[in-house]
């Protein structure tokens, strides 16, 4: 019997797990989490959005996982009754620069298979009375979810062991692998390694070249008060810049029925410094100290400057949301928890934009997956699968 362990117990780790249960029932796996649960960080942080494809490259691993891992999360989801929603969204063009970046978003998502279509101002105001646009795209394939509770369901249902609170400390390249964890010492044949934000450490314990290094961008939303609801009934987004990874400050219909709106993107002053006050100074030096990060800070002060502006100032970050929905006001806006995007860099200070496996000896290690990589999860999962049991072949 073939042994497995997983480093961590985010979705995409999870994921594995239970598309490793379905291919071969008879493995050992067992997923090590240093959390004393499941989907603490990037999973249970984010805006709880099923993505449709549209960003993305045709042809590229995201664009690929994503068609493919949504239509295998609401499978899952409805056979497992985790709450969902395909409710779509509009991406709103505000100024006529972003229209023709608009229909090129269009054309990247038929090529994708994604259902989508311009729109006029007149449909527009019938989809989202209180959004404002000169044109926009209605994605039909968009929705909402309950992250947490597709990670719950997946923990109970890849029928394997689960640690919790065992942080991997070492990992030493002995027959079979020892695993070195805070908890226990574990034995296994193959490592997959989804430790998400401490991936890339996690990469150098198992002795691996690792080609990138993780920089942690803090993503901070406000929740909206009750009486400002029925100010978006869906999504609602902008037209993304090229440029950078991130999608702009948008409005987000929760699972739970509460709207959210956000994010700032901001430097993250530890890779688990969720807190305005909070820092890690180790991460943080490492950071700075990072030949990649000084070229992307040197290329992009201008925006990091204006997304700090943003993120300090509650004034600021309403004039940026006013753009596409111009009746929210400061005070309809309470704190909310932030969350922390593991981005891969490349030491030139290019962004690594595409999903990022490297192998190595009896190990796999998932070195950039972050959105859509909660949607693209079933499907990264057997992905990651398909490479370990033909390595164990």
């Amino acid at each position: 019997m073939k042994s497995i362990i997983i480093v961590g117990a985010g979705i995409v780790g999870l994921a594995t797990a239970f598309q490793l249960r379905e291919a071969d029932s008879k493995l050992e796996i067992t997923v090590v989490e240093k959390e004393q649960a499941v989907g603490l960080h990037q999973t249970g942080r984010n805006s709880g959005v099923i993505h449709s494809g549209i960003y993305y490259l045709p042809g590229s691993a995201k664009a690929r996982n994503c068609r493919e891992g949504r239509r295998l999360l609401l499978d899952f989801c409805r056979r497992f009754g985790v709450s969902h929603e395909v409710c779509g969204k509009v991406i709103v063009a505000t100024c006529r620069d972003e229209l023709p970046r608009l229909q090129t978003l269009r054309q990247r998502g038929v090529e994708n298979g994604v259902v989508c279509r311009s729109i006029g101002v007149d449909e527009l105001a019938e989809l989202e009375p209180h959004a404002r646009g000169i044109g926009a795209l209605h994605v039909e394939d968009a929705g909402i979810v309950d992250y947490r509770g597709v990670c719950q369901a997946l923990a109970e249902q890849f029928g394997g062991r689960l640690m919790t609170g065992a942080e991997v400390v070492e990992i030493v390249d002995e027959r079979p692998l020892r695993i070195e964890t805070t908890l226990a010492t574990l034995r296994g044949d193959y490592v997959i390694n989804c430790a998400g934000l401490q991936c890339d450490r996690v990469c150098e314990r198992a002795g691996s070249p690792v080609p990138l290094k993780i920089v942690p961008f803090k993503g901070e939303y406000f929740r909206v008060k009750e009486e400002a609801r029925h100010l978006c009934r869906h999504l609602i987004y902008p037209v993304p810049d090229p440029r950078f990874p991130f999608l702009g400050v948008h409005l987000t219909r929760m699972i739970d029925g509460g709207l959210e709106v956000g994010p700032n993107a901001v430097l993250a002053l530890g890779r688990e410094a969720y807190g305005k006050a909070d820092f890690n100074l180790l991460d943080l030096l490492e950071t700075l100290s990072y030949s990649g990060f000084l070229r992307l800070a040197s290329r992009h002060w201008k925006m990091g400057l204006q997304e700090m502006h943003r993120s300090w100032s509650k004034k600021a970050f309403v004039k940026a949301l006013n753009r596409l929905c111009p009746e929210l006001k400061e005070e309809h806006l309470l704190p909310a928890p932030s969350g922390i995007r593991a981005q891969a860099l490349r030491s030139d200070g290019t962004l690594e934009d595409d999903f990022r496996f490297v192998e190595g000896p009896r190990s796999l290690h998932v070195l950039n997956a972050p959105s859509p990589a909660a949607t693209a999860s079933l499907s990264i999962g057997k992905t990651v699968a398909d490479k370990v049991l033909k390595a164990l072949t």
